[in-house]
């Protein structure tokens, strides 16, 4: 399994970033997809997810309204477009999938936002 994050970078508060995760070394279609981000200094938290069919997501309160997650079952990639970005938003971001064996994680990709 492998899980590449890329789309991070530097950007003012609201302004957006479109981060991407590309999946490979599993059925990618038949699993829930998830983001996560790690602050400097705090502990890794839930960011948004995606069910396999991308019918269904979910996301975190602080990120509802400004994020969506979305899914390329072509390009086996799941996005997260982020939107009116916060000061609070900098952070690590990961991309998370849970097979029957283990959790999965990327590398992350960071993302700054300061004016």
């Amino acid at each position: 399994v492998q899980l590449v994050e890329s789309g991070g970078g530097s950007v003012q508060p609201g302004g957006s970033l479109r981060l991407s995760c590309a999946a490979s070394g599993f059925s990618f279609s038949n699993y829930n997809m998830n983001w996560y981000r790690q602050a400097p200094g705090k502990e890794r938290e839930f960011v948004a997810s995606i069910t396999s069919t991308g019918a269904h997501t979910n996301y975190e309160v602080a990120v509802k309204g400004r994020f969506i997650i979305s899914r390329d079952k072509v390009k086996n990639t799941v996005h997260l477009q982020m939107n009116s970005l916060k000061t609070e938003d900098t952070a690590v971001y990961f991309c998370n999938v849970v097979t029957v064996l283990r959790a999965y994680w990327g590398q992350g990709t960071q993302v700054i936002v300061s004016s």
